[in-house]
């Protein structure tokens, strides 16, 4: 059995591998890699014991070894987003967004105490059958829904993770620098200068080959708070640096990213028709930012600039969450049924337990 599942791995790998050779934008890339990822463990484990000549010391190693990754990891992964959570909400204003590892990091905590709660009060029976079996149920649908959740994400960040790497600088007609934002109503913060230094990076790499001269779109309207647009903001960032006035464009009526992509878009179309493009945002934006791409027809791939360590796992975990609810149908409905399912078990077993 382990090495059918081994084989089932490879097989999802190699469908996998041709997804992205065709659009490495797809989310649907991303499934395929939590799959093979999750299927490659439990199978290495199974193969184990049906290798010719494997030692039973080898397989109880790996079965060991996949026991305090499943028992250990979660414990660990919660405990660094507590912490990250607490130097974020010191370093960041406190909004929602900016606690987002710190809420999961405690919700992690919480389930595991379900989880104990739940077995401690079966173990000693210190409850009616019927609340027993309310507990179970509840503990079962919060457990299934964590782990379907916990899946996705996994394999979201697995893949931005690749994605960032496997998107070469090809040749390209455009780069367009997303904005973040202003302080002070016309200055570039440092998150969105390490962005426009990354774009200025990419768009003398493109020179430098010499095949065609590339413009640089500067995309970002102006906010209510603001004296100036990103776009200005962003464009006198960049010719101050050296960048010639001639290959920059403003794109300055956006208020979001997916305004950033589709009006850069028209105006990459309005110069050329047949264009390519690379998009510049920050690291941990990247692949959302490709997705929306995909979605909107923009022909070109995203890269990343760096942002400081401790404000990537919140950041992520939000760009997660947009994604989920951008796979909104699909996903509620799975959870919908991850829910009514097992409460429908066990209404129907505490049913028959009263007749």
């Amino acid at each position: 059995m382990g090495m059918v599942v081994v084989y089932l791995a490879v097989l999802l790998f190699g469908v996998f591998v041709v997804g992205v050779w065709r659009d490495p934008r797809s989310f649907r890339n991303a499934v395929l890699l939590g799959l093979c990822l999750a299927l490659g463990a439990l199978g290495a484990v199974g193969a184990a014991h049906q290798l010719p000549g494997a030692p039973g010391d080898l397989a109880r190693i790996l079965v060991v070894a996949l026991g305090l990754f499943v028992a250990l990891g979660p414990f660990l992964v919660a405990s660094y987003l507590v912490l990250n959570g607490i130097t974020m909400a010191r370093r960041e204003s406190i909004r929602p967004g900016n606690l987002l590892s710190l809420l999961a990091g405690l919700g992690m905590f919480a389930l595991f105490g379900l989880m104990v709660i739940d077995v401690v009060v079966v173990a000693n029976d210190r409850a009616s059958y019927t609340a027993m079996d309310a507990l179970n149920a509840f503990t079962i649908v919060v457990v299934m829904l964590s782990g379907y959740i916990s899946f996705l994400l996994v394999s979201y960040v697995s893949y931005a993770f690749v994605y960032g790497r496997i998107t070469a600088l090809r040749g390209a007609d455009f780069v367009v620098v997303l904005g973040s934002g202003l302080i002070g109503g016309d200055r570039v913060p440092p998150l969105l200068a390490s962005r426009l230094d990354r774009g200025r990076r990419v768009y003398q790499a493109l020179v430098a080959r010499g095949k065609s001269r590339p413009m640089l779109i500067v995309s970002g309207g102006k906010g209510a708070d603001e004296r100036v647009s990103e776009a200005e903001a962003m464009a006198g960032y960049l010719i101050e640096r050296g960048v010639p006035a001639d290959s920059v464009l403003r794109e300055d009526q956006s208020r979001s990213t997916e305004e950033n992509l589709t009006f850069s878009k028209g105006i990459m179309e309005r110069f050329r028709p047949r264009y390519r493009c690379i998009v510049v945002t920050s690291n941990y934006h990247v692949f959302r930012t490709a997705i929306l791409t995909r979605r909107l027809g923009v022909n070109g791939q995203v890269t990343g600039a760096r942002t400081a360590g401790y404000y990537w796992p919140s950041a992520m975990l939000r760009e997660f969450i947009a994604v989920f609810l951008g796979y909104k149908a699909v996903n509620l409905g799975i959870c919908a049924l991850i829910v009514v399912l097992p409460l429908a078990y066990f209404g129907v077993d505490i049913l028959r337990g009263h007749w």
